[in-house]
Formats: C-alpha cells, structure tokens, sequence
C-alpha cells in the first residue's frame, strides 16, 4: 500500500457535513454524530448512511430499522457537537435537555437543525468497522435556512476533534492537531 499519509491527505479533501443521526428501540432514544451520509437515489427518494458496530446507535438502527438524520448548522455550538460526538448514550441521555421530537417512534434533533429526514432501513452493508444503512425516506422538512455545518468548517474554523469511532478518524492526523 502507498504511503498512508498521502492517502490520508488525500482523503481529508473529500467534501463532509456534519448531521446527527438519531434511532429508537424499546422506548430508549439515542443520537450519534455522523459525517457519513448522503443520497443513494432520487426515486424512490433513499439515502445512506455509515455507522461504527461499536455504537449505540448503531444497535437501535440494526434493530428498529428506522433512523432520522438533522442537518446541522453552522452555528452549532462545540458543547451541543460534543453532547453527541463524544458521549455515549449508553452512560447518559442526550436527549434530555436537547430540543426534539418524536415521529413515528423516531426522535428528530430540531435544537441547531436546519432540516432533518426520516427513512426506513431497506438494505445494509457490512464495511468492516462500520455498517452502512440504506434508508428510504418516509418524511422530512426545512426548519429554518443557513448554511449546513461541514466538517472542513468543524475542524478548521471550530477547531474540533474526531471521535475514534469516525469513519474519517485518522489517528496520525488527530494527533498533530
């Protein structure tokens, strides 16, 4: 294999947003940080998204076989990006102080959203450390216009880290920051 730090630099140019991917199972909700998702097809309308095995999240989507996804803002505070990418839910509820709500037993992060879809699971792919999850889209609305958050915006205007878990994590690049 060629040299992984000109792979990784060449990596680190891909285009990212930054979204809150959301799930339920059991009557317990549960909400990630994702940077890893986009649109597979315009019709029906679908949508992918990829997730660390390790992740709650993870299990509610695997299991309910819904997800919703919240676009986030620009000025998304660091604390609030935090409360999703670097707490587990496992430990706490995130949900409890955060502005959201329920559709269809999924819950919907509207608290620094600029719109937000919901989907079904149809398909998943195994991709080693992370799963990825086809979704057709059931539901979604604008809340408000801005500029989406990206991650190139995240991590050089906001200053932020990357979770180990991150598809994009790269623990030379993390190190040097």
């Amino acid at each position: 294999m060629e040299n992984l730090d000109k792979i990784f630099s060449a990596l680190n140019k891909l285009s990212y947003g930054l979204y809150i991917v959301s799930s339920a199972l059991n009557g317990k909700k549960n909400g990630q940080l994702a940077n890893t998702v986009f649109q597979i097809t315009p019709n029906p309308p679908r949508i992918a998204i990829a997730l660390n095995k390790e992740n709650l999240t993870h299990k509610m989507v695997d299991k309910s076989g819904f997800f919703s996804i919240s676009v986030l803002q620009e000025e998304t505070p660091l604390p609030f990006i935090g409360l999703f990418g670097f707490k587990s839910g496992k430990d706490i509820d995130k949900f409890e102080k955060v502005s959201h709500k329920m559709e269809d037993d999924c819950p919907i992060i509207i608290e620094n959203t600029l719109s937000y879809l919901k989907a079904k699971t149809v398909a998943k792919m195994d991709a080693g450390s992370h799963t990825v999850f086809m979704g057709e889209i059931t539901g979604g609305q604008t809340l408000k216009e801005g500029n989406p958050l990206t991650y190139d915006f995240y991590q050089k205007q906001k200053r932020g880290k990357t979770h180990k878990n991150a598809t994009t994590f790269n623990k030379i690049t993390e190190a040097n920051k």
